[in-house]
Formats: structure tokens, C-alpha cells, sequence
């Protein structure tokens, strides 16, 4: 009788730990974070635009400066090298719409960014970036460390 009880429940243990194994935990979501120049601040790569992966061996890399409200932006996309662009950013709440928004010039001149971006998404390691006149023009970057070879160090 004990052989038998002791039999049940080591195949109930192996029931319940083959069951608990298919059952994978549903992945956590990055929490969003605050948008702020602080939480801004720092390199970013540009992963998806329009939902769509860059064509291979294209790049574009920003980096924000929060203390003086700069930027440096690194792009091959309109070039056949690398681009270095410079300017000014400002990240701004737009009551209307209840977001954050965030828009550039460039320097020497040049004039203003295409667009004005909503923040729609922040996370410690991702953006969400979505035009405030198109909201079909989305980009997705991520933070990272732009390579050496790109800043021309």
C-alpha cells in the first residue's frame, strides 16, 4: 500500500513539473519611463522606420546632449558616406494633444527638423517616435553605444 501511495505521488510530482515547464511565464513589459532631457539623454540607433528594417548597411545614430540641449546626428541614408549633423533639440508637452513632443533645428541655417515627434514611447532602452503630422512616419530606436569607426575616432 505505501509502494502504492509513494507511486502516486512521484507521478503526480512529474505530472505538475511537466506541466509548470510548458507553461512559460509571459515575458514582463519594459516599464516606460518618464519622458525628460535627462531620461532623452544619450546615443540612440534607429532599428525600424515605418515599421521596416533599414536597408543592410544603412545607419542612422543620434546622440542627445541634455546639459546643452544639443545633438549629433550620424547618417548614411541621403549620403554616400557618413553624415554628421548637428543642432538643437527641444522636448516640450503639447497641451492639446496631452504628449510630449520633441523637435530640432540644424545648425549653420539649415532650418528645422521635417517633422515634430511625439514621445510615444520611452523606455530605459527603447523610443517610440511618432510624427506629429504623420502618424504613419514612426521610428523605433534603441539606446546604444555609437561605434568608433562611425564618429571617425
Amino acid at each position: 500500500m505505501m509502494k502504492q501511495i509513494l507511486k502516486v505521488m512521484i507521478a503526480a510530482a512529474l505530472m505538475f513539473g511537466a506541466w509548470s515547464c510548458d507553461n512559460t511565464p509571459e515575458e514582463e513589459p519594459i516599464p516606460e519611463i518618464e519622458v525628460t532631457t535627462n531620461n532623452l539623454s544619450g546615443s540612440w540607433r534607429l532599428s525600424l522606420w515605418n515599421d521596416q528594417s533599414l536597408p543592410e548597411g544603412s545607419f542612422v545614430y543620434i546622440d542627445f546632449v541634455r546639459a546643452d540641449g544639443t545633438y549629433t546626428m550620424y547618417q548614411n541614408i541621403d549620403s554616400f558616406g557618413t553624415r554628421t549633423l548637428t543642432g538643437r533639440f527641444t522636448l516640450y508637452v503639447d497641451e492639446e494633444i496631452g504628449a510630449a513632443v520633441l523637435r530640432g533645428n540644424y545648425d549653420h541655417g539649415a532650418g528645422e527638423w521635417n517633422h515634430r515627434y511625439i514621445v510615444e514611447s520611452l523606455t530605459a532602452s527603447t523610443m517610440l517616435l511618432v510624427a506629429k503630422d504623420n502618424a504613419e512616419d514612426r521610428c523605433l530606436y534603441e539606446r546604444c553605444e555609437i561605434p568608433a569607426e562611425i564618429i571617425g575616432e
